[in-house]
């Protein structure tokens, strides 16, 4: 076709809400065309490079062995209420009724259809194992859509579903599909790595994320450049920095620290490193009675060095954590420390708490924590002597950059990545 009868429409310059540089190319070439928040129209030339990308997909997809369907992008919420996602997966998924009153969701994914399609179709074990596959749009009510396609609401998206006779079955169906995507990524030229990942929701053994590595990705991918190790941050593992903890030195002290209520602004004032003081985070569970209210809510206290971060997913895997949590109230807080936070911390507390610390905060000695008092903290704070032992010892932290790999072959580095599988 020639290019004057072709439907090609670029721009001179990107439009003013074009972040990063895919989303002010594809839209400067015409092959993407805002629609709605996170929903685009492929043009002519986008849709070439989809339907390439397809082809890729399907050919490797296929030499494994997977077998191509197609389920509904509307599907009945019956299957969803079974599984208890319908209430679980919050409001991106979103739920429709038809003219009867008829609830149904638009898919996210399609784990609940293609289930229904399996214990209707697979009478016997030896039909297994099944790879079942479709490439297929997708949606999610994303709160904040951004990058153009890359966190759109409306995607297309290639999911596989494996089915089998037994564990070693389902490994062997796990290193098949890993294979065929490392071809797939390989084909596409992209520069990526693939990082053990958190189960989620679905649950499961055994997870891996394929990222390609981009300044722009959303994720951070922990490495080690001198060994095969990579996950991503969530999951980690954050060795312990010390073999032992150091002997007390210093007298318990409780010193103001008028308007400082950042683990940072304390340090700064009294002179001493970010990595001497603990930052307290305070969450709840809650347990729930036959109707669904809350019969009753448990406090929890978390405590981080005050240069490292709470990894949530870690936390979720502490016991007491496992059935989900929140971040308490400010009325929970007030009612357990007597005080607002930015000064709180696990000495004299009003109400008993359980505290967690981090293997880190575990390990040291005369630190300086919040004195649950406005204005004021403690320093000189030492485990055994000034407050008893935590209750709970666990890697809830995120690794930084110059942690010791888990593999003890080096030390770690962080980029950034966009998950593509």
């Amino acid at each position: 076709m020639k290019a004057s009868q072709f439907l090609i429409s670029t721009l001179k310059e990107a439009p003013a809400d074009a972040e990063v540089i895919s989303h002010k190319l594809m839209m400067r070439a015409g092959m993407i065309k805002r629609l709605g928040a996170g929903i685009y129209n492929y043009m002519p030339m986008g849709l070439r490079v989809i339907r390439k990308v397809e082809a890729i997909i399907r050919e490797e997809m296929n030499r494994a062995g997977a077998i191509e369907l197609t389920m509904p992008v509307v599907q009945p919420a019956e299957l969803w209420q079974e599984t208890g996602r319908f209430d679980k997966m919050g409001p991106e998924l979103l739920r429709i009724q038809d003219r009867h009153e008829r609830s149904f969701v638009i898919q996210p994914t399609s784990e609940e259809v293609v289930t229904d399609i399996a214990r209707q179709e697979f009478r016997s074990y030896k039909a297994l194992p099944k790879n079942l596959y479709q490439i297929q749009t997708k949606f999610r009510d994303e709160r904040r859509p951004r990058f153009g396609i890359m966190r759109g609401r409306e995607f297309t998206m290639k999911d596989a579903y494996s089915f089998d006779r037994d564990a070693a079955s389902a490994a062997r169906s796990y290193d098949t599909m890993f294979a065929a995507y490392k071809r797939i990524f390989d084909r596409f030229g992209l520069q990526y790595r693939a990082v053990a990942a958190d189960t989620g929701a679905i649950g499961g053994d055994l997870s891996h994320e394929f990222q390609v590595i981009a300044d722009t990705g959303e994720d951070a991918i922990v490495y080690c450049p001198t060994s095969d190790f990579a996950a991503n941050i969530e999951l980690a593992e954050a060795v312990a920095l010390l073999s032992a903890r150091a002997a007390a030195a210093q007298a318990l002290a409780k010193t103001p620290t008028p308007g400082k209520s950042t683990c940072a602004d304390v340090a700064q004032l009294l002179g001493l490193p970010l990595q001497q003081t603990v930052k307290s985070l305070v969450l709840a569970t809650d347990e729930l009675g036959e109707d669904g209210a809350v019969k009753k809510s448990t406090v929890w206290l978390l405590l981080v060095r005050g240069d490292h971060d709470l990894n949530e997913v870690k936390a979720g895997k502490v016991e007491g954590l496992k059935g989900g949590f929140r971040f308490a109230t400010i009325a929970e807080i007030e009612d357990h420390f007597g005080c607002k936070p930015g000064y709180l911390g696990p000495l004299k507390l009003k109400k008993p708490v359980k505290v967690i610390a981090d293997r880190t905060v575990a390990q040291m000695a005369d630190f300086v924590c919040g004195a649950n008092e406005l204005d004021f903290h403690y320093t000189g704070v030492n485990w055994g002597r000034d407050l008893p032992e935590p209750d709970v010892v666990a890697d809830i932290r995120n690794v930084v950059a110059g942690d010791p790999s888990p593999d003890g072959q080096g030390v770690l580095a962080i980029q950034r990545g966009i998950e593509v599988g």
